[in-house]
Formats: C-alpha cells, structure tokens, sequence
C-alpha cells in the first residue's frame, strides 16, 4: 500500500508548492519560457537544499482558470519547466497540479517529467468552484487513463471537499464519508485544505479524514511554523506555498529565511516524543 514514505522518503513530509509564472496565453503571460523554467528550477533547488522532502508544480498564475480542459501549449509549458525542476533537484520526489481539475493533463506531464505524483481536484462528487461547476467525478476516466498511458505508478493525491468550492450539492456527505468514497475509488492519498488558498486547515477536518481513511493524509493550505507540529501530528505530510512567500503571500517571490523558518519549526516538530498520529 501507497504510504508517505513510499511517496516522499519519510513520514511527516514537507512538500513545497512552486507556483508557475503565467503560462503562454493565459491572460497575464509575460515571461518566456526560458525565464519561467529558470526561475521554477531556481524556486525549487532553493526548497531541495533547505531540506524539503518532495516539491510539486502548479500553474497558479494562469487566472482566471479553466475548467477541466486546457490547451496543448499548457502541458508542453508544463512539460518543459517540470524537465528543468527534475534537472535541478535530481531524484527528489515531484509532483504536478494543472489547475483547474486538469487531471489528466497532470498525468500525462508528470509521466513525461519523471515525477511521482499529481495532485487531483474533482477525484468523487460534484462542487461549485470558482471555475464554475465541477459535475463529473474525475476517478474513473482519470485511473482509466493512467492504466492506458502505463502510469500506474505514478500517485494520484486527491483532494477533498477542496479550497475555493462551495460544497453545498454535497452538504449531507460529511468530509469523512468524502474519504471514504475516495478510498474505495482508488486514491492513493487524500488532501485537506482550508476554505482558500493560504488559509489554515481544520484540525478536526483532519482528525475525521484520518479516523475515516487508511490513506495517507497530506494538508493542502494554512501550514505555517506557528500550527505545523498540530498539523503534522495528524497528518503525513504538508504542502506549503504561501507560507514560503515574501509577506506570506502566494504571488510573491520564495523567501529564504522564511523557508528557514519553516524547516526548522518541522525538524523540531518531527522530533521523538512530539504529539502523535
């Protein structure tokens, strides 16, 4: 069975969020490819050597996204800079997130890149996100494709009740059944998150997903040094983007001694004796 440490190297993972400049024809592109791929290997060699367990890629600065579907001249973007983050942190495990809910496309990157895992939007029940309506579940075309491309082993990391969606469609499946209904459908790990990019992560959302789900169990948003121990005593592993940024804020440029900061708060947490599971 899928564990964080099969995934990441070790439990209790620190997995560190790069945001993509603005990819060609999205609305606020600006930079060439060469520039976005330089700064992305930059961003994550900086993570790599602060001692990051993992690193994933994700076109935030596409806004506003589109849903489900996007363009070819995406994932050949994708493709390119995720071939200059693998170039710059060797064999470090990396993940792909295509926003929004572009699974698939994820996939088909991270099979080419040489990465381990994607994280996936939409994976069971429909939302309202900010995109619009997200009616079909993911798992079945997604696991489907993955079979048909021979990228079974690369992990699918779905995401739950997730950030910036109204769940009201779902409102009598609590976050727990959520779980459950992703475990049966054949995730290999769940993600939590709080309402919004940035914004911490429910405690006791984690408590029921763990309670629910013998999945692994990563948090998605809010990581900061100050709630890190709680969170990693609940959890496999954290994802962290904004936290990482100048000001705290994801549109800004990675931070070092933030970075710093953080690493230290999690090898103080990680240590033995400290909370549990």
């Amino acid at each position: 069975m899928c564990t964080g440490k099969t995934i990441f190297g070790r439990d209790k993972a620190l997995i560190g969020m790069v945001h993509v400049g603005a990819l060609p024809g999205t609305p606020r592109a600006s930079e060439s490819l060469d520039a976005l791929a330089d700064r992305a290997a930059e961003e994550t060699a900086l993570l790599a050597q602060a001692g990051f367990d993992a690193l994933i890629i994700e076109n935030m600065h596409d806004r506003p996204y589109l849903r489900r579907n996007v363009g070819p001249e995406i994932v050949a973007a994708m493709t390119r800079i995720g071939l200059a983050v693998r170039r710059a942190v060797g064999a470090l495990p990396l993940g792909v997130q295509i926003l929004a809910g572009a699974n698939r496309e994820a996939l088909a990157i991270a099979h080419a890149i040489g990465a381990q895992f994607i994280r996936a939007e939409g994976f069971v029940f429909a939302a309202v996100a900010d995109e619009g309506l997200i009616e079909e579940a993911d798992a079945g075309p997604l696991l489907r494709y993955r079979r048909s491309i021979g990228a079974d082993g690369i992990a699918v990391f779905a995401d739950i009740k997730k950030k910036h969606s109204a769940h009201a469609i779902t409102a009598d499946v609590d976050i727990a059944a959520t779980a459950r209904a992703a475990e049966f459908f054949a995730a290999d790990g769940l993600i939590v998150t709080g309402a919004a990019t940035g914004q911490p992560t429910s405690l006791d959302d984690l408590a029921a997903v763990r309670g629910a789900s013998s999945l692994p169990v990563l948090v998605g948003s809010g990581a900061n040094p100050e709630n890190l121990a709680d969170l990693l005593a609940r959890a496999d592993g954290v994802i962290a983007g904004s936290c990482l940024k100048q000001d705290g804020r994801w549109d800004r440029p990675i931070d070092a001694a933030r970075v710093r900061v953080f690493v230290a708060a999690a090898e103080k947490a990680r240590r033995p004796g400290r909370g549990k599971r």
